[in-house]
């Protein structure tokens, strides 16, 4: 009885001298990563909105990056593009249009395909643009969830981010 407690007493120790400060850095290292992803999302975002340009090139650097952090991400766009409907209206705003104005959208496979020829998607003002990184694989820390509180689901993300802006200038596509 004396060897089997002591025996235990050895894996439980084990278990809290290494197990749980890795997890802690583990999930540390998941929240340096998580706000630097975000940093970069709204870093991007904010220069499309402000040029007014989504381009092969900074689509790559941002791409390049949120990579950097050992990470693999999946990231979506979506553009909603302003079609104003030109006319006549009575309200004392603006009397020289009538109906509402309509978005329509523009999504990630459509925008990649119109930048992957080298010239920019030139958007204008008004336009609405959102993008979304979330990580793919399994960082260190799912992992070790997942072994010791039996956490189901690989489709889950921990590291992403997201931004959505308005667009404040017309771009020139190259």
């Amino acid at each position: 009885m004396d060897t089997l407690s002591t025996i235990i007493a050895i894996g439980l120790a084990a278990v809290l001298m290494f197990v749980f400060p890795l997890m802690t850095m583990a999930d540390r290292t998941d929240d340096v990563v998580q706000t630097a992803v975000q940093a970069e999302i709204a870093k991007f975002a904010d220069d499309v909105g402000k040029t007014g340009i989504i381009s092969m090139e900074k689509y790559d650097k941002l791409l390049e990056t949120i990579s950097a952090t050992g990470n693999s991400f999946e990231i979506e766009m979506e553009v909603k593009v302003l079609d104003e409907n030109p006319g006549k209206k009575t309200t004392i705003a603006q009397t020289t249009k009538i109906g509402e104005n309509v978005y329509y959208s523009m999504y990630t496979v459509q925008i990649l395909d119109s930048i992957k020829s080298g010239k920019a998607l030139a958007l204008k003002e008004g336009d609405i643009f959102s993008v979304n990184a979330k990580n793919t694989n399994m960082t260190l820390s799912q992992q070790l969830k997942n072994f010791f509180y039996t956490v189901v689901g690989d489709d889950t993300y921990v590291l992403g981010g997201d931004q959505t802006v308005m667009v404040t200038a017309n771009g020139t596509g190259k």
